[in-house]
């Protein structure tokens, strides 16, 4: 199979599974039949899928991401001793783990085609990482509290693990509460991917995005924490500040110059 032969493989399967999509006629344009399939996956609840759908699905995941082109953290440049500033898309960084930005309740983002990083990671992950996190939070019985992680296999993405924690949402002003929140997400990563000898963390901009924290208050923080972290506890761990937009850029150079 190409791509499109296994791009419309996928769709057509995951039409048939639901009698509301039964009108729904997979599109000509490729670039349409993307959106559908992503609409598709984001949607889906967590249940039963043939190993054949799997199988074709993981191929064409790890063909997309290769043609989106894979960063490998070892070619990058260090800003500081351990630590690596790198702008782009996580979703294609192969390092250890890379973390997460979720939401209380760990599945992913259901919003279709959304373009925020937790509809990223899961649409490229694969439906396997829903599934995973719907048992973990089946077995926890209520929803992930914030400063939080739970680590979990990456599945289709060229790290190894996926870090996940829920930020803290601000919705008027900034509090104390906020940032000792976001800092406990920065702890509570660097602690388990530590506890599961991961050799290198991706993090990125928890909580910048929808859930209204300050972005350059936000770098202070990361970057506050991950240092203490190191000094605390002698940690080795390779260090990656991930961003996405040329204004988190430009906050964390000039903060990481100050440490």
């Amino acid at each position: 199979m190409n791509q499109t032969e296994r791009r419309k493989y996928l769709i057509s399967t995951l039409l048939a599974e639901e009698d509301r999509y039964k009108n729904i006629e997979i599109p000509d344009n490729e670039n349409e039949q993307k959106q559908l399939l992503q609409a598709l996956f984001n949607v889906r609840a967590p249940k039963y899928v043939s190993e054949e759908f799997i199988k074709i699905q993981n191929e064409y995941l790890k063909e997309t991401i290769k043609n989106k082109g894979v960063t490998d953290y070892t070619s990058l440049i260090p800003i500081k001793k351990n630590i690596y500033l790198w702008q782009g898309d996580i979703t294609t960084l192969k390092c250890g783990a890379i973390v997460n930005a979720a939401n209380s309740g760990m599945t992913g983002c259901w919003q279709p085609c959304h373009n925020c990083i937790d509809n990223c990671i899961h649409t490229y992950s694969g439906i396997q990482l829903r599934d995973y996190c719907a048992k973990i939070m089946e077995e926890q019985g209520y929803p992930e509290p914030t400063g939080v992680a739970k680590i979990t296999p990456a599945f289709n993405l060229p790290c190894k693990y996926v870090i996940h924690t829920v930020g803290p949402i601000v919705q008027n002003s900034l509090t104390q509460k906020h940032k000792r929140q976001l800092a406990s997400c920065y702890n509570s990563c660097l602690k388990i991917a530590n506890d599961n000898n991961v050799d290198s963390i991706a993090f990125c901009c928890i909580s910048t995005g929808v859930f209204g924290f300050p972005q350059k208050e936000a770098a202070k923080i990361a970057i506050k924490t991950v240092n203490e972290y190191k000094n605390e506890t002698n940690s080795k761990i390779d260090i990656i500040f991930n961003v996405f937009k040329d204004e988190d850029k430009k906050y964390y150079e000039e903060l990481l110059q100050q440490i």
